[in-house]
């Protein structure tokens, strides 16, 4: 009895991940789906996934992060034992060039209520994540606009909504130092792409009151430090656009809270 599946996504790649796939799936029993498509990100990538995924629970799993060959039972029996919970995630190894990296306080994942850590920065590795599959119907997909942070974008979806588990054990590897990652192409405009993460969610219309101040007070920082940098390298009008978002979204709040 078939319990599971494999997907690999090809997003456009020029190696041989095609023959590698098909080798492996003639060598073990679990079925193996490959999807190849041209080039469309992240987001895209994994939508594809989400789209053919036929089993209730979905675990993700980048081309450049490994797991523990235990993390998969453990994080079922986790989320079997606390159904409530529709996403958990684990703690994380990080190594960067294959040199081990402690992580700073504010990159431990959280457990619960984890939504201004998420808006804080992105609190969530995406290899770390299970979830029920139903949970897309409430929160949407990846936004395929974003080719970077859409992972930071998705988890405040999410975690305006949902409660996470956190299976406190490090489970999954992340590798680093690539110049080939998603994260060292956009590395420079990040803070621009999670500004918009947190207006869309601001429109969205789906915050509660003590959400949407919390959302405020982040955009305003991250505004300010991205028009500071704008300013600083020259871009003057731009710098002024980003105050002035953060003025804008103040001000219909506020409107609104009046009423």
């Amino acid at each position: 009895m078939r319990c599971g599946e494999i997907i690999v996504v090809d997003d456009g790649s020029t190696d041989q991940t095609a023959s590698v796939v098909r080798d492996f799936s003639q060598r073990y029993t679990i079925d193996v789906i490959y999807l190849r498509q041209e080039n469309r990100g992240p987001a895209g990538a994994r939508n594809s996934g989400i789209t053919v995924a036929r089993y209730p629970y979905i675990a993700f799993l980048d081309s450049d992060d490994h797991w523990n060959k235990k993390k998969l039972e453990l994080q079922f029996a986790a989320m079997n034992e606390n159904p409530d919970f529709w996403i958990s995630h684990t703690r994380e190894k990080w190594l960067r060039n294959g040199q081990h990296l402690n992580q700073k306080r504010i990159h431990i994942p959280r457990h619960g209520n984890i939504f201004n850590h998420c808006l804080l920065l992105c609190g969530v590795g995406m290899s770390t994540v299970m979830l029920k599959k139903e949970l897309f119907s409430k929160v949407g997909k990846f936004d395929e606009r974003l080719r970077c942070c859409e992972d930071y974008d998705f988890w405040l979806r999410v975690s305006c909504r949902f409660l996470f588990y956190l299976i406190d054990l490090p489970l999954t590897i992340k590798e680093g130092g690539r110049a080939d990652q998603v994260s060292y192409i956009y590395r420079v405009g990040m803070d621009k792409l999670r500004i918009q993460a947190i207006t869309n969610l601001l429109d969205s219309g789906i915050l509660q009151q003590d959400q949407i101040q919390a959302a405020l007070l982040e955009l305003e920082k991250k505004c300010t430090v991205y028009g500071n940098g704008c300013i600083k390298h020259g871009k003057k009008e731009e710098g002024q656009s980003f105050f002035q978002l953060t003025e804008k979204y103040k001000m219909r709040y506020l409107s609104e809270s009046v009423k």
